[in-house]
């Protein structure tokens, strides 16, 4: 008898799963499909061809993918190469709580170029949920502060995470709900696009994060002895003024983005810093289907743009820049560069920059799949992001588990409730 295992069959969504086949001639090439629907119905799917051993089996762990979405050696190949059956759509999980995803894998005892035609020798459904039992979400709306604080089980005191989303708006709490599943008490922090927020990205005003910096530090189940920051894209750059200028953030972690204000104005009382104009004149049409901001971000270099660069020599505490080389929403690898120089330059020697080959802009955590191009709500074309796909989602494996260490081990832990 044909058979197909998944094990875990339910598991968060960035753990690994062990996928077996057996059951089948030797040395017969099959297909091995997946597809889900996401929250707005949309399919993503992803297929690869394999050759049984001499035992009739396939191991996702041993054995190498002929052909399909990827080749060679991919335990998780089906999850990565997850693609959109409407072009350009990205997959984002909303319900972070409630729902997981389901993934459908399917087992084809020959090679399919069409799925969904033939019928299927063995089928698994499992679940990939987004956070862990026992975590509490807690939707925040307090003062200013807008957004979604999520509180591992058990007591604490926790370490603490403001976490960042940049050009997309709008409030996005998977990161925090899988950082609160392996112990930090995450604030997802929406920025614009939200609640009573302002609907477009304009003038950044620090006060704001301050606030939400503070609240995180008095909560009584997270530890009062500073914070951490993590963000990506737009939201670097306000991650690093956070670190630059807030004594409560105690690490900071930035993914793809800038070392300077760019776009919006910063203001934090009667301190202005004026952001450099994007030059739109040099955004790209790639295959006249989508647009690259690559070159939309000035030099900071330049000696007229060196008082829009922030001060992060400042910072209380580390910063970590995790970067794609093949990051074509903008030129992080420079930024990242500079930011470092700048740091030694004024002697501050926590400063540091992780690079990963082939990886993208949208570095997310390990099982998202590989999003190269995505449609975003405020830009008449599709964006590309760039990235390779095995190099870019390996990097997401890999920075996931550097980033909860950098974290660990950078904000202190008090071991008294202020309960």
């Amino acid at each position: 008898m044909v058979g197909l295992s998944v094990s875990p069959e339910i598991s968060l969504a960035d753990e690994p799963v062990k996928i077996q086949a057996w059951g089948l001639l030797p040395d017969q090439i099959i297909t091995l499909g997946a597809w889900l629907k996401d929250e707005k119905g949309h399919i993503f799917h992803s297929r690869a061809f394999y050759k049984t051993d001499m035992e009739g089996k396939v191991d996702l762990e041993k054995s190498p993918a002929t052909g399909g979405d990827f080749h060679g050696v991919c335990p998780m190949g089906l999850f990565w190469a997850l693609k959109p059956k409407i072009p350009f759509e990205m997959l984002i999980k909303h319900d972070v709580v409630g729902s997981p995803f389901l993934i459908h894998l399917e087992l084809y005892s020959s090679l399919e170029l069409k799925l969904h035609e033939a019928e299927p020798a063995a089928t698994k459904v499992i679940e990939r949920w987004y956070s862990a039992p026992g975590v509490q979400r807690i939707l925040i709306r307090e003062g200013r502060i807008r957004g979604a604080l999520f509180l591992p089980p058990g007591e604490g005191p926790f370490p603490g995470v403001i976490d960042l989303f940049g050009g997309i708006g709008g409030l996005l709490e998977y990161r925090s709900s899988l950082l609160a599943s392996h112990g930090f008490a995450s604030l997802a922090l929406a920025i614009y696009g939200y609640d009573d927020l302002p609907i477009s990205f304009g003038e950044m005003d620090l006060k704001y994060f301050e606030e939400a910096a503070q609240f995180l530090c008095d909560h009584p189940k997270v530890s009062d002895d500073g914070i951490g920051v993590v963000s990506i894209c737009k939201g670097v750059e306000m991650a690093l003024a956070m670190a630059s200028y807030l004594p409560q953030v105690a690490a900071t972690v930035c993914i793809n983005g800038s070392n300077a204000v760019n776009g919006s104005n910063l203001f934090y009382g009667d301190l202005v810093i004026k952001a450099i104009p994007y030059k739109m004149e040099k955004i790209v049409s790639i295959d006249f289907q989508s647009i690259s901001f690559t070159n939309l971000i000035d030099d900071p270099r330049k000696p007229e743009f060196q008082d829009s660069i922030l001060p992060l020599e400042k910072a209380r505490g580390p910063i970590l820049f995790m970067v794609g080389d093949k990051d074509q929403h903008c030129n992080s690898l420079l930024f990242a560069s500079e930011a470092k120089s700048r740091a030694e330059k004024y002697g501050k020697k926590d400063v540091y920059v992780q690079c990963y080959p082939g990886a993208g802009h949208l570095i997310e955590p390990p099982g998202f799949p590989f999003c190269p191009v995505s449609q975003g709500s405020y830009f008449p074309l599709p964006v590309t992001w760039g990235g390779e796909l095995l190099p870019h989602c390996r990097a997401q494996e890999t920075s996931w588990k550097q980033l909860q260490e950098f974290f660990r081990r950078n904000i202190r832990c008090s071991r008294w409730n202020k309960l």
